[in-house]
């Protein structure tokens, strides 16, 4: 190991990650495993660093320690985060960024040939954000007697039960953004730019707590106002917040890159009855799925009785309503593993983690009101404390 590596976790840990990930590559028969997810990376490794626009992987094999590769002035990073021998961090030439005449995943494929695997069995993540089409086709030439298999979420799914440490990142987290939700309530009012707002997250975000210091999230803040709200994913501009505006905020507290996502809604003046309907049909159906987010239950039980309950009130949802959360890396807090929705099978256990999203977006705005949860021993525990409610001010 480096001797300046500034490591979150104990080499104890990182082993274990290390053996779950290769049992899981031996009960799909992989002789090696190209990982280019840099949450999966972290987590195997500790990787940490704003590199993930370049081509860059961990190798995983059966009988040696995995192989950092990436960018060679990235390099350095590995050296400050990982646990891995030097030797084990490989860097490529730089002439082979952003090149129109060779691709860096030739030399990635020149690397897995001199280690043996040039007629292997290679597992890939083919749905992933970093790994691309012209990536795998560079690899596939590059690796002509080899098998290149879709090991897509391979290491996701190992990462769905957290350690204790973990689950202390998520608590830490959660802190943080108790103290944004606190701020964006302290300064929102009419008059106010909607960027001005924004920079007061982002600040309130980094700046953390006393005790935690804030990480950068996975995903920037939305907080759409109005018609706006209607649709999930927008973020802010320089509109100008008035009387009545009712305005969602859908932001995360991270810490060592660890999530805590916490969505509530703000209502500028007293809202609409609607607004008030839809926010008992929430929170009464958010208790109805709570009351099943235990270990034995599955994630469907979750979703069937927030949906039914749901449905009672009048309601209906037609996108799943929530997802496992943890590490993670722009542009998504989720692990893309498991989901609140009808179908998911996936059984609960101690310390799964997941963001609660019972979002309605309406014909004429938006209400989110969520909670991010980590599954106990005998039922769940919220992780942040602020007030299951639309707020009014």
């Amino acid at each position: 190991m480096p001797k300046d590596a500034h490591l979150n976790f104990s080499l104890a840990e990182y082993q274990h990650r290390l053996s779950a990930t290769r049992d899981a590559m031996a009960a799909r028969d992989l002789d090696c495993l190209v990982v280019c997810d840099p949450s999966n990376m972290a987590w195997l490794t500790g990787y940490d660093g704003w590199s993930f626009y370049t081509h860059q992987c961990v190798i995983v094999q059966h009988d040696q320690e995995p192989v950092w590769w990436g960018r060679g002035i990235d390099a350095a990073g590995a050296l400050r985060t990982v646990y891995l021998a030097e030797d084990n961090i490989v860097g490529y030439p730089d002439h082979y960024v952003q090149s129109t005449e060779r691709h860096p995943m030739d030399h990635l494929a020149q690397l897995l040939s001199e280690q043996g695997h040039g007629k292997a069995a290679i597992g890939v993540e083919l749905e992933n954000y970093y790994y691309s089409a012209a990536a795998h086709q560079a690899l596939q030439a590059g690796l002509a007697g080899a098998k290149l298999v879709d090991a897509t979420a391979l290491v996701n799914w190992q990462r769905l039960v957290k350690s204790d440490r973990e689950i202390d990142y998520m608590r830490a987290a959660a802190r943080i953004v108790e103290s944004m939700h606190a701020a964006i309530y302290e300064m929102i009012e009419p008059g106010l730019k909607k960027n001005l707002l924004a920079a007061e997250i982002f600040r309130s975000g980094v700046a953390g707590t006393d005790e935690f210091w804030g990480d950068y999230p996975a995903i920037l803040p939305m907080l759409p106002t109005g018609m706006d709200a209607t649709a999930p994913h927008l973020t802010w501009d320089d509109s100008v917040l008035a009387a009545g505006d009712i305005t969602f905020f859908e932001i995360a507290g991270c810490y060592r890159r660890y999530h805590c996502p916490l969505s509530r809604t703000i209502s500028l003046g007293k809202p609409p009855q609607k607004y008030l309907d839809a926010e008992k049909a929430v929170l009464d159906a958010m208790a109805a799925g709570l009351d099943n987010a235990k270990p034995g239950k599955t994630a469907q039980d979750i979703a069937i009785a927030f949906f039914d309950t749901l449905e009672k009130h009048g309601f209906k949802k037609d996108n799943r309503t929530g997802y496992s959360i943890g590490l993670s890396y722009p542009p998504d807090w989720g692990e893309r593993t498991m989901s609140l929705r009808r179908g998911d099978e996936t059984e609960l256990r101690p310390n799964m983690t997941f963001h609660f999203m019972p979002a309605l977006w309406l014909d004429d705005g938006g209400l989110e009101i969520t909670e991010s949860v980590v599954i106990t021993d005998s039922g769940y525990e919220s992780l942040a404390n602020v007030e299951q409610r639309l707020m009014v001010k």
